[in-house]
């Protein structure tokens, strides 16, 4: 009874060690972090939307409004390709969505009411960012991440949402963690730790951005330097944790037959982060939809195979009324 009774009590010290320890370590600080003032680029323009200040970029004029939806990781950098000749066929949009490239990453306790990095939150501040910019109906062009938030918008928004372009959209899988695991993520000692976590995915970004082309040695030092610019920022590593936690799962593919505006879906035939059978899934599953599976290609579509993305976009685009 004696020794049943001290491996009880072992094991208690061991959980509270557990417990605690986490709590006490210090968090290493962010090294060589650049103010946002410093990494602005020439054409950058600032907003508030939703209460956030966002970055965006403008490029073109008059009719139609595109508005570009990066995915997750990116910022406005991803659209470098194709944003001068989208500009061609009207005005273009560019924005840095929550806890991406230079828009700006509140901490909790910075704002009140519903959670900035929500998925409903960056709905609302696309159509936020909209009013401001005076533009009543635009078409929404989102890769990835962005092509969930960019269904979520037409949804929620539809008398704003012209067609939807969806490059390698994340609609059946992804949209944050099982409900079993966000009480996890609730616990304190995750969430201290948790920006740790996103550092360490930062730390493999050349070999995660590698996966997602086709032919990875096509891309250039400047490129990699592109990408790594939003790990600059202060708070970016907290901000993009605040991101994980604030994600649900949307079940956008329950609402599908909801979307009655014009659709084209685009993807690689050899995606590996959305693979191409989802991508093919979705557009039988919507009722207006048009495919296009470029040849040679992966998950960054617009970046690997710019010419092809403008085809497609351009051709869809043309048979609007």
């Amino acid at each position: 009874m004696r020794r049943a009774h001290r491996l009880a009590l072992i094991l208690l010290g061991a959980l509270l060690v557990l417990w605690c320890v986490p709590l006490l370590i210090p968090v290493p600080p962010l090294r060589e972090t650049t103010p946002v003032e410093a990494l602005i680029d020439a054409d950058s323009r600032f907003a508030i939307a939703d209460g956030l200040q966002v970055h965006y970029k403008l490029a073109g004029q008059g009719q139609p409004a595109l508005v570009l939806l990066h995915g997750l990781g990116a910022s406005v950098f991803s659209w470098r390709e194709v944003m001068v000749p989208l500009s061609h066929l009207g005005t273009v949009i560019a924005f840095d969505r929550p806890g991406f490239g230079l828009t700006s990453r509140p901490m909790p306790g910075d704002w009140q009411g519903e959670n900035p990095y929500a998925a409903e939150s960056q709905a609302r501040l696309t159509v936020d960012l909209l009013d401001g910019l005076g533009i009543q109906k635009a078409i929404l062009i989102g890769h990835s991440a962005g092509g969930s938030i960019a269904v979520l918008t037409a949804l929620r928004f539809p008398q704003r949402v012209e067609a939807l372009v969806l490059v390698s959209p994340a609609i059946y899988e992804g949209g944050g963690a099982p409900g079993w695991v966000r009480p996890l993520l609730s616990l304190p000692q995750v969430r201290r730790w948790g920006p740790l976590f996103v550092r360490s995915i930062a730390g493999r970004g050349a070999s995660l951005l590698a996966s997602a082309w086709h032919d990875p040695s096509k891309i250039e030092p400047e490129v990699l330097a592109g990408y790594a610019k939003g790990w600059q920022v202060p708070n970016w590593d907290r901000a993009l944790w605040e991101l994980v936690l604030a994600s649900r799962p949307l079940d956008l593919e329950r609402h599908l037959d909801e979307l009655h505006m014009p659709v084209l879906v685009l993807t690689g035939d050899d995606d590996r982060w959305v693979p191409t059978e989802q991508s093919i899934r979705l557009a039988s599953e919507l009722p207006r939809a048009e495919l296009v599976v470029v040849p040679d290609c992966g998950h960054l579509l617009q970046e690997e195979a710019p010419v092809a993305f403008m085809g497609a976009t351009s051709a869809f685009l043309a048979k609007l009324p």
